[in-house]
């Protein structure tokens, strides 16, 4: 005998319900119903001649209670005081008792540990219906869930989206398929599957799914997709799991004492430090150079994410899982439906993307030059500072704009110098390098990088000074700057 019974109704017509049940119904002394809000509700009643003394309902939890979570809970306690007080308890869902129902599953567990018989009486779930009205075979390939507890979308194929049970939840599917999907794309919504007279079937562009006036919980959402490559694992011959073991060795309480001590704050100089590293063996070509230099990078991503696993924070699957899904999930044109023309409708695409990231995850930007790393070089910052501006229209029609601006600072620097101003020559000369990076934008030319490799030219031709001074044993501070400038001209024929 259960202690528990699980009775499914089916997705709301009387068709749909099976005759298991019925009968399980048909012998409960008393039903708990998780909500009368259902469409074979008043037939049912009917059917089993129950009086409202034969039968709880816990709607009132969902008007009282502040979260699903809570709603959840209270059920849950409800029904596991009348078990532990010896009552057999018959608890009543719509459709099938198995298929996105958060109580079954939270009453099962709590049975499990209890040592409780639970007995689960199926009836036809929402997915059986939708798959009849709207025609499709799950077994081609379908992505299921549950728009309450939206799953990671990678429109790779089909999505059915259960539960949109009004217009607010119908806005978040909205955003979070729009990362993927084009606005215009054809979203189906279905209502009350299965139900003679009330079933609704329309096809409008996704852009309007949260604009239908008669969104319910009968109400699930349905998305064709064409055929996507989907990013494939591919086993690796070193995985990181040695790295991490030694990382972890490492910070053992008999490890090193060094790596023990270290913190996230304590290591962030060795991170830029590796960085530059790994550019310098880049500019250099020396690619053995740069594989051990990368893989210095790569220690201390492990190092940080060894740290913030030992406080409970997340580890280095997670770091990998993370990054993995944003690239799938900012590339919807690779791994999604969505089409682009070039490498600008992908940007511009890609900052939208990110803005609706920021909206789900309640950050904001008070502006929109918001969002740029303090910590970034500062030729780096200001060029991506002045990117943002632009793509509101802020910036010159072409390059001659930039130019003349470039002009006008080099004067007010050589006035402002002229007046002995020590202030107004800082100003304008950061005034003028800001100037300069728009030049560089304009021509499509990494500031930062450009700097740099000046900075190494002006290295290799100095050093050819030193080291021809030297053969002609000859001092630097002797030599006059015209004897150092024939040099240097020779340098730059040498390279």
């Amino acid at each position: 005998m259960a202690d528990i019974t699980i009775v499914g109704l089916g997705p709301g017509s009387p068709t749909q319900i099976s005759v298991g049940a019925l009968q399980a119904l048909r012998k409960a002394k008393h039903i708990y119903f998780r909500t009368a809000v259902h469409p074979i509700m008043p037939w049912l009643l009917r059917e089993l001649d129950l009086s409202p003394a034969d039968y709880t309902t816990f709607d009132s939890y969902y008007e009282t209670s502040s979260s699903f979570d809570q709603v959840y809970r209270r059920i849950l306690a409800t029904l596991t005081a009348q078990v532990d007080t010896g009552n057999m308890v018959t608890y009543v869902v719509p459709g099938h008792p198995g298929v996105a129902e958060t109580t079954v599953v939270k009453l099962v567990d709590w049975a499990k540990k209890e040592g409780k018989v639970v007995e689960i009486v199926p009836s036809m779930s929402c997915l059986e219906a939708v798959y009849i009205a709207l025609g499709i075979d799950p077994t081609m390939g379908l992505t299921i869930g549950d728009a309450m507890d939206l799953p990671d979308l990678r429109p790779s194929k089909p999505i059915l989206l259960t539960q949109v049970y009004n217009r607010f939840i119908a806005s978040e599917v909205k955003l979070r398929l729009m990362d993927q999907l084009d606005d215009e794309h054809p979203v189906t919504v279905i209502r009350a599957a299965g139900i003679a007279e009330e079933e609704k079937i329309v096809t409008i562009p996704l852009y309007q799914l949260d604009t239908l006036p008669w969104l319910d919980h009968l109400t699930s959402v349905y998305v064709e997709v064409k055929d996507a490559p989907h990013p494939t694992s591919k086993s690796q011959d070193y995985p990181l799991d040695p790295l991490v073991e030694v990382m972890q060795r490492l910070r053992a309480p008999d490890g090193c004492p060094w790596d023990q001590v270290q913190t996230h704050g304590s290591l962030r100089r060795y991170l830029i430090e590796e960085t530059y590293e790994v550019l310098e063996a880049i500019e250099q070509g020396q690619w053995d150079h740069v594989k051990e230099e990368l893989g210095d990078v790569l220690l201390q991503v492990v190092f940080h994410a060894e740290i913030a696993a030992e406080n409970q924070r997340f580890d280095i699957n997670d770091v990998i899982s993370t990054v993995t899904e944003k690239l799938i999930r900012r590339h919807p044109h690779v791994f999604g439906a969505l089409e682009v023309e070039d490498a600008k409708e992908v940007s511009l695409n890609w900052e939208k993307i990110k803005k609706r990231e920021r909206e789900r995850t309640g950050e904001q930007y008070e502006s929109i030059l918001d969002g740029v790393p303090l910590g970034l070089p500062a030729l780096t910052r200001a060029e991506k500072t002045q990117a943002k501006a632009a793509r509101v229209g802020f910036q010159w029609k072409d390059i001659s704009g930039a130019v003349a601006k470039v002009t006008e600072e080099w004067q007010e620097l050589k006035e402002a110098r002229m007046n002995d101003d020590p202030v107004a020559v800082h100003g304008e000369l950061g005034d003028l390098l800001f100037a300069l990076v728009n030049v560089a934008r304009y021509l499509e030319v990494d500031p930062e990088m450009a700097l740099r490799e000046a900075t190494q030219r002006f290295i290799k031709r100095f050093r050819y000074i030193e080291e021809t001074a030297a053969k002609q044993g000859v001092e630097l501070v002797d030599m006059s700057l015209q004897e150092m400038d024939e040099l240097w001209d020779a340098a730059k024929q040498h390279q």
